[in-house]
């Protein structure tokens, strides 16, 4: 070979270039003869097989991860377009013109009530398509489709609904105004506000992509496991292209390619433009967005310039064509879109070649020359090659105009995003570009435009529709109401663990374990892990109902043949994510939306560690609140002093406070294996047979203690309504004729310096009752329900809360001690006939013993004591000097720095 190399270097220049082009030719006549006798397939291989063989002799080929700067799909491979695609421009049109005039209208009436115009109009082809040829409703059964649309662009969606038939003007009308005496339309797509209509909530950006991807997976998780019959439906996803810089668009983009999710399309509205301006100016954002999603292993499908400019790219001979579009940068490309074809000839045709290519063309011919995104039949072709596709998620990547169609004041503009009007000659210059039948006194009063319910239009929307299996969207619940476990299930939970030391965290997983074999809905039960199986108690779970994996488990484990072998598995029942919080929660929330998504009422438990779950993911449960999801969220190895040695990162004092205020989130702290038993029985009923739209936040700790068995001393009923309601009598104290009364409100494993404060404090006379509060928000809310009633019927008898009632006949001072931040407990100040004095843990976290984190923060049995007694002293039932004895006997320093201060 090296004679060779040799000969050929010594040959002259002019006799090797004509040796290279016959080479290169010869080359390419094979390729075109396997092109045209064995298919794109067989090519591949061949390229691939050379590919491989250039490495192993030393030749160091360029990856390029872009593909030209033009359409994925040539002219000659584009299918038939399958509808009457003038009517679906009509229908289109239609809409488009009855979004702004809905958003406008809103405005006027309510100036800034805000809305947004300019994303539909950018969406709309990528919709219709979808809404005519693709996109499957509830009546295609197994085959139906779960989509997440765009949320900028819900004007859109409730324009073709408003054509259907299935909104009114005075609906229409009521855009962003939900609290008028008919429900209005909501501002974005939000389930809670509109549970028959909105599936998905999309707009706080980020998290669609995310969603939609574990979506696609639990829709396979299902069909493996059984629990859902095999079907050809897919998730849909419309993206915005500036959306794409939240970590979450992209964060999970590798897994959905790991599992092979090719059930799942993206379609990425390319309009290059963000809120304030263009996404990538000096460079392109589809071309960062191509490399990407093709070294992520996905099918990119790029769809940027429409059927004008084909004809422009065939004639081009030199590729000169093809090289200015390489030069193109997206600042550059927003210029054409918003000044025209004039623009466009002075600034984009800047050579003797490319002037050659548009000799005898006007302006307005230049103008026709538009983005992918906008041509329909592209756009098709686009949708139909990723439905097709096997083996890998598929993204669309389409070139659109934000603000397309609405003139000078929106099209291209850097404003676009934020107008909410347009002036009079804008609106009659869309009325024009969309070619409708509205006078302009019509216009001038932004008046719907319904051709009716017989109309050519109406009927063949309503007839794709109805081929396609239903209107959409539409949320529509057929899962059947479960027989969940009664409290007898969990008995053996009730009698403690007789002087065995057991975590909470264990207790759950016993908890968990014995419902996973329940005939009723143990398959249904779906344990949800990021990765700290082993940190949970979980890894005996692991062998005996597997870890889902689509690949089954193609090796054999280290561990195999031991009693806790890793085991993966097609039909296993775990879902294991890995370190993502972020994707760990957005199954939580696919799993818990099963029974609304799929009929399939399937019961999540998400266990995680507690800090790492409320302020990494807030967002997202958030949404989950808004989509209606069931399940629980276990907030394990929790407590800011309870896990120790972990330090400020890990532990947490902070979660309860932030699940506070999802509004359909139930919080609870346990302190015994009893509690959570009774917690989650009825959390299993009122979510899967009463179908309470709610969800669960349950914290459980690492530190083993003995389980106190379930109080006798009243019927076991009036205890379990006192753990659901959020408080109940742990135990009296004993000591009946002291001179003064306490009653300690104690949660979590905060109950055990509670039971150790109570003994201390009889040497100072005081008797102290421990009570169990389970649930701070569930007391808080009930006593804010009260407070309102009472508010509201000033001269009907005044009720009282359950807290109040339950200590009315409490004497002595409230002590309330956790290992939560203050504030926690603080909400129950103002509710009560006395003052709640609080103990939490208020401050950054350290690593350091539980003792000596408790005695840091102040809510050890010590410190309750000395709190106790000086809620007495200001009650004026003990000397001070009580409790600066107090506070030297139990050698703390009065001076200290404040905790939180540390």
């Amino acid at each position: 070979m090296a004679d060779v190399t040799n000969a050929r270097a010594s040959l002259p220049t002019e006799q090797l270039a004509k040796l290279n082009s016959v080479e290169l030719q010869e080359w390419l006549d094979s390729l075109a003869y396997v092109l045209a006798s064995a298919g794109n397939e067989r090519a591949q291989e061949i390229l691939e097989e050379l590919k491989q063989f250039a490495y192993f002799h030393g030749v160091n080929i360029h990856h390029k991860q872009n593909t030209p700067y033009i359409n994925t799909i040539p002219p000659h491979r584009e299918p038939e377009y399958p509808g009457d695609m003038e009517m679906e421009r009509r229908i289109m049109n239609i809409n488009r013109w009855n979004s702004v005039a809905m958003v406008i209208r809103a405005n006027k009436k309510s100036d800034g009530i805000g809305g947004h115009l300019s994303t539909y109009a950018s969406a709309a082809e990528l919709l219709e398509v979808g809404y005519n040829h693709f996109f499957r409703g509830h009546g295609a059964g197994q085959d139906r489709d779960l989509i997440f649309f765009q949320g900028h662009s819900s004007p859109g969606m409730y324009a073709r609904s408003f054509l259907e038939g299935r909104f009114n003007e005075k609906q229409m009308d009521l855009f962003r105004r939900e609290l008028q005496d008919e429900p209005g339309l909501s501002s974005y797509p939000h389930p809670w506000l509109m549970p028959d209509y909105w599936e998905f909530p999309t707009v706080s950006m980020g998290l669609g992509p995310l969603q939609a991807i574990y979506q696609a997976r639990f829709m396979k998780y299902l069909e493996n496991r059984g629990l859902k019959d095999k079907g050809n439906g897919k998730v849909w996803a419309f993206l915005g292209d500036g959306e794409m810089d939240e970590p979450q668009s992209i964060g999970a983009i590798r897994f959905a390619a790991y599992e092979n999710l090719d059930n799942l399309v993206f379609v990425l509205n390319a309009n290059l433009q963000r809120l304030d301006g263009p996404v990538r100016a000096n460079s392109k954002v589809i071309q960062e967005f191509e490399a990407l999603f093709r070294g992520a292993g996905w099918n990119v499908i790029k769809v940027i310039w429409d059927s004008n400019w084909d004809r422009l790219i065939q004639k081009d001979k030199t590729g000169a064509l093809i090289r200015r579009f390489e030069q193109l940068v997206d600042g550059e490309s927003q210029r054409y879109a918003a000044f025209g074809g004039k623009e466009l000839r002075e600034r984009f045709f800047n050579t003797p070649e490319l002037k050659a290519l548009i000799e005898g063309w006007s302006d307005e011919d230049l103008q026709s020359l538009n983005r992918g995104g906008h041509d329909m039949k592209k756009v098709y072709t686009a949708y139909k090659a990723a439905t097709e596709h096997k083996g890998s998620p598929s993204i669309i990547i389409a070139r659109t105009i934000k603000g397309y169609g609405l003139g000078e004041s929106a099209q291209a503009r850097n404003v676009a995003h934020q107008v909410k009007k347009l002036d009079n000659k804008s609106l009659l210059g869309l009325r024009d570009f969309l070619g409708l039948p509205l006078t302009d006194e019509q216009v001038e009063h932004l008046e719907y435009y319904n051709p009716g319910p017989d109309s050519p239009e109406v009927r063949y929307a309503l007839e794709r529709r109805k081929t396609l299996g239903g209107l959409i969207p539409r949320r529509e619940v057929k899962a059947k109401p479960l027989n969940t476990p009664s409290f007898d299930f969990f008995n053996e939970f009730y009698a403690g663990s007789n002087g065995r030391e057991v975590s909470t965290t264990m207790a759950f997983v016993q908890v968990l374990s014995k419902l996973i074999r329940d005939k009723e809905v143990g398959q249904l039960v779906i344990p949800i892990i990021p990765d700290e199986a082993r940190t949970f108690g979980m890894d005996a779970l692991v062998p005996r109902i597997g870890i889902y994996s689509p690949r089954g488990q193609m090796y054999t484990p280290v561990d195999a043949g031991t009693l806790m072998a890793y085991k993966e598995s097609e039909t296993g029942h775990m879902l294991e994510e890995g370190i993502t919080e972020d994707g760990a929660m957005a199954s939580f929330i696919a799993a818990g939306t099963s029974y609304a998504n799929f009929g399939v009422p399937t019961i999540p438990f998400y266990v995680y560690y507690s800090m790492f779950g409320m302020q990494r993911i807030g967002d997202l449960v958030w949404a989950a609140g808004d989509l209606r999801c069931k399940g629980f969220m276990i907030g394990a190895t929790a407590g800011r002093t309870t896990l120790n040695g972990e330090g400020l990162q890990h532990e947490d004092g902070n979660s309860l406070l932030q699940a506070y205020v999802v509004p359909n989130l139930k919080v609870y702290d346990p302190a015994f294996a009893y509690e959570i038993a009774v917690i989650i029985e009825d959390g299993l009923k009122r979510m899967y047979h009463d179908m309470e739209d709610i969800f669960y936040y349950i914290t459980v700790e690492n530190e083993n203690y003995v389980q106190a068995a379930l109080p006798d001393y009243e019927p076991r009923e009036k205890v379990f309504e006192g753990i659901i309601k959020g408080i109940y009598l742990f135990k009296k104290s004993g000591a009946e004729k002291a001179k003064h009364q306490a009653q300690i409100l104690a949660s979590g494993p905060a109950i055990l310096a509670a039971q150790e404060a109570q003994e201390l404090l009889k040497a100072y006379d005081v008797d102290a009752s421990i009570w169990s509060v389970t649930s701070y928000k569930e007391l808080h809310q009930d006593a804010l329900d009260v407070q309102r009633y009472n508010m509201l019927h000033p001269t009907a008898e005044p009720r009282k809360s359950y807290v109040a009632q339950q200590l009315e006949n409490a004497p002595g001072v409230l002590i309330s001690v956790s290992d939560y931040v203050k504030l926690t407990a603080d909400g129950l100040n103002g509710h009560l006939d006395r003052k709640v004095w609080t103990l939490g843990t208020d401050g950054f976290g350290r690593s350091e013993s539980r003792e000596a984190l408790r005695d840091f923060f102040e809510v050890d049995a010590k410190h309750i004591v000395v709190q106790t007694l000086y809620a007495l002293f200001k009650e004026g039932k003990v000397k001070g000097e009580v409790v600066e004895k107090a506070i030297k006997d139990f050698g703390i320093n009065p001076d200290s720095p404040n905790p939180v201060t540390r």
